[in-house]
């Protein structure tokens, strides 16, 4: 297995996905690229110099649908990477003022303004310049992916999300193994059903206080439910060290997406285009669903869309027109209630910048 791979955006995130990539021993090639040059060419320069494979960067505005179809056309990468956004997911992180806290009570779709321009961007690049090897995209994909999915726009699959519980929920059956004398390196299948929204509380180990809010956790080939492991690991309070999991859970999916790759049976978010994570099967660039056989999908889709209003949407209409929910809308109420009405379809930079302006003043 080898092959290259374009990595769209190298933050903090794409950085640290990047050079897990890099060190896999298992990718010849990566392309960083990222609007600004600063500190880039250093960046791919240090990769380059610390593992047996050549790492390059590449100076690319993701908002030009054309440069991005002149890179790919370039490069010819075998996997794309989506890791960029105008705005960090965390960019309101340790900030407790009014607008600060507005916004988080708004839920991440507040956001989605910052996360859809360059990934829509990217994908019509992808289908204009006929690419068919896989697409994977960190930015909010239990959302954005479904909802480019109405478009025929949607990446093969997401990142992070539930492959980050899927992670914990290895680690917390690898010490009860350990503690009940069996050998921690044998495992049973593992399989999720879970939402972005779901991440803190597994991430904090916090049980949701209703049960049917839970992480799905399903073992062995049987799909016994276990939904407890999800909540058992060391108690991390949310921040940008949140990427450090975020990109070890990016990777196997990433890795098992290269030609000749072995077969991965993993949980990932958006396959599909669906909305939230699932379970599924990557093998030779493809990605099918992998659910036990007593999971219905249309009750499993429900249920993601039941947390998806957790995260502030209410829906996304057949248009790609974003409703917000009304906890939302009353959450930046007193700020700018124009910051959740319905989002209409490519109409996001307009919004994005009047969110900056708030983003941007703290009172």
């Amino acid at each position: 297995m080898a092959g290259r791979i374009l990595i769209v955006g190298v933050g903090n995130a794409g950085l640290k996905i990047a050079d897990g990539l890099a060190r896999s021993g298992k990718v010849d090639e990566l392309i960083l690229a990222d609007i600004a040059p600063e500190g880039g060419p250093d960046i791919a320069g240090m990769l380059d110099s610390c593992y047996d494979c050549e790492v390059k960067f590449s100076e690319l505005d993701g908002l030009q649908q054309n440069r991005v179809e002149k890179l790919l056309r370039k490069d010819k990468p075998d996997v794309v990477v989506q890791s960029a956004s105008l705005t960090s997911p965390w960019a309101m992180h340790g900030r407790t003022d009014k607008i600060a806290t507005a916004l988080s009570q708004a839920g991440l779709a507040v956001q989605l303004p910052a996360q859809l321009p360059i990934l829509t961007t990217v994908m019509k690049a992808i289908r204009e310049v006929d690419f068919t090897g896989p697409v994977a995209n960190l930015s909010f994909p239990d959302v954005n992916n479904a909802l480019l999915d109405r478009f025929g726009l949607a990446p093969t699959i997401g990142l992070g999300n539930v492959s980050i519980s899927h992670l914990r929920v290895r680690a917390a059956e690898r010490k009860k193994r350990s503690l009940e004398g069996k050998s921690p390196d044998s495992f049973p299948l593992i399989r999720l059903i879970g939402h972005h929204n779901q991440v803190y509380n597994v991430m904090e180990a916090r049980p949701p206080e209703n049960p049917g809010e839970s992480v799905r956790v399903y073992l062995g080939e049987e799909g016994r439910r276990a939904d407890e492991l999800a909540y058992r690991g060391y108690p991390t309070t949310p921040g940008i060290d949140f990427n450090i999991i975020t990109a070890a859970a990016a990777l196997p999916a990433i890795l098992a997406l290269l030609p000749g790759a072995e077969p991965l049976r993993f949980s990932v978010p958006a396959p599909g285009g669906l909305p939230g994570g699932y379970p599924v099967v990557i093998s030779d660039g493809s990605v099918e669903l992998d659910l036990p056989d007593n999971v219905d999908l249309e009750e499993a889709v429900d249920f993601q869309r039941q947390f998806a209003r957790h995260d502030g949407v209410e829906e996304v209409t057949g248009d790609g027109t974003v409703v917000f929910t009304e906890k939302a809308k009353q959450a930046v109420k007193s700020i700018d209630p124009r910051l959740c009405e319905p989002l209409i379809f490519g109409k996001w930079l307009p919004r994005w910048l009047l969110l900056m302006s708030y983003m941007n003043w703290k009172a």
